[in-house]
């Protein structure tokens, strides 16, 4: 049976979603639990984005068969002196290994194709996660090389640079 996922653009009840995606296990590769203060912060800059013109990037609610399943995303950021995008995503544990994240990151890619104006979209999941490398994989990017990220601020680790083409093309 396949599941339909859809993109809800992220809104002042969506708080809950980044209180259950702030459980260690959904936090392990992203420098662990933060405050509810830090949290409410980032609720903050998820509505601030989505008010925005769609080209600056937006976050969403991932809702799969009508039931929220987790979030995705997309920031402005300077990389390697190029202008680009920056993806990001987090399924909620009951909902993971069913390719949501997947499916999740491919109507995002297709959004900012069509509502962007940068020409490439990036996710740089640490070397040592492969679900996401397997997400990045599925949905499209392309493997560019390892590099070291810093995420959260002052923490670096080795991280894969994944990028994806915006608007067509094969991600190279």
């Amino acid at each position: 049976m396949e599941i339909t996922v859809g993109l809800e653009p992220w809104s002042e009840g969506d708080f809950w979603l980044l209180l259950r995606k702030n459980e260690p296990a959904m936090t392990e590769h992203l420098g662990g639990p933060e405050t509810r203060a830090k949290l409410e912060d980032r609720h903050r800059r998820y509505l601030a984005l989505s008010a925005r013109e769609p080209a600056a990037g937006r976050m969403f609610r991932v809702v799969a068969d009508g039931e929220s399943v987790g979030s995705v995303g997309f920031w402005e950021r300077v990389w390697q002196d190029e202008e680009v995008y920056e993806a990001g995503w987090g399924i909620l544990p009951e909902f993971q290994g069913r390719g949501l994240a997947a499916e999740a990151a491919r109507a995002l890619i297709a959004h900012a194709g069509v509502h962007g104006t940068r020409r490439h979209l990036h996710a740089f999941p640490a070397v040592d996660h492969p679900a996401s490398a397997a997400v990045c994989r599925a949905a499209g990017f392309v493997l560019r090389g390892e590099i070291q990220f810093e995420y959260p601020p002052g923490q670096w680790h080795a991280s894969g640079d994944w990028r994806a083409v915006l608007g067509g093309g094969d991600g190279a």
